[in-house]
């Protein structure tokens, strides 16, 4: 009978522990504003992560009729989809009015590149990732709705899926963007290895396939007028300026619409953090005007 009781004792102990516990992950998860999910990738062969943030007031079993736009966040070279969350304050990229999503990009610029299937990283986003968000999340699954940006390799990033996939964004950002990085050979010893293992060597159609100066270069009248609107900005401090002006001066020859904006600051979070804000503020801007 003692036993018995005492048993019993551990098993409520047991219990009440493992609720404590539960509740203490609840309260985090719900302080630091983001979940994390994954989901198998046909175009990658594997499983791949993510974070989202939904806005304030979502619930999964909320009206079906409230839907959000969607902003996509790309991390830098040598970092992974969970660097904006942990690189800001616990809940500072939740917004009111649009889902935030931070996939996983490796070292792999987002593009195709020459390592085969498993470096797939441009269809992933396009194919695998759009379509995961906008099936398992209530988003607005149109392109005035949809917009992406990111730092340094995912400023590159964004811009290139802007003009590869016109059709797919309302505006894309870039902060500190590596714009030029498929036109990079020997000039910087610590990115060539990145580079070359995703490019290829210097006569691959990989580099010549991704040359957003290219891309640019060959916008016509017509394919102009479906492009998004292109967001980007440097610090003035930044080793990556130039070729930021470079491309401003690109796309104001093909009078393509875009904001360029240089500011103090250097390649750094503290410069990254707060522009991802004004992105923020720019994305509102153009829902509130209907994205003309």
């Amino acid at each position: 009978m003692r036993l018995l009781v005492s048993q019993k004792s551990l098993l409520s102990s047991a219990a009440l522990l493992l609720a404590a516990a539960m509740q203490v992950w609840a309260t985090g998860a719900m302080d630091r504003g983001f979940e994390e999910a994954s989901h198998q990738s046909q175009t990658m062969g594997r499983e791949m992560s993510y974070r989202i943030l939904l806005p304030r007031g979502y619930s999964a079993k909320g009206n079906e009729a409230v839907r959000y736009p969607v902003v996509y966040l790309l991390h830098g070279l040598w970092g992974s989809y969970d660097n904006w969350t942990d690189k800001n304050p616990p809940r500072a990229l939740v917004r009111e009015n649009v889902i935030v999503v931070t996939p996983e990009g490796g070292n792999g610029w987002y593009v195709d590149g020459v390592g085969g299937p498993a470096a797939r990283y441009e269809s992933y986003f396009v194919r695998d990732l759009v379509l995961e968000i906008d099936s398992k999340f209530r988003t607005k699954p149109a392109r005035e709705f949809r917009f992406v940006a990111g730092l340094s390799m995912g400023g590159y990033g964004a811009v290139k899926f802007g003009l590869k996939y016109p059709g797919m964004f309302s505006m894309v950002g870039s902060f500190s963007g590596a714009l030029d990085a498929p036109l990079r050979t020997q000039s910087n010893a610590l990115l060539n290895a990145p580079i070359v293992a995703v490019f290829g060597d210097e006569e691959s159609p990989v580099r010549a396939a991704n040359d957003i100066f290219s891309l640019a270069d060959a916008v016509n009248d017509e394919a102009r007028q479906a492009l998004p609107f292109i967001y980007f900005d440097c610090g003035s401090e930044d080793w990556l300026i130039e070729t930021n002006r470079e491309f401003s001066k690109l796309l104001l020859r093909k009078k393509i619409p875009h904001e360029f904006r240089q500011l103090p600051g250097g390649h750094n979070w503290t410069y990254w953090n707060a522009q991802v804000h004004e992105f923020f503020r720019l994305v509102d801007l153009r829902l509130a005007s209907g994205n003309r």
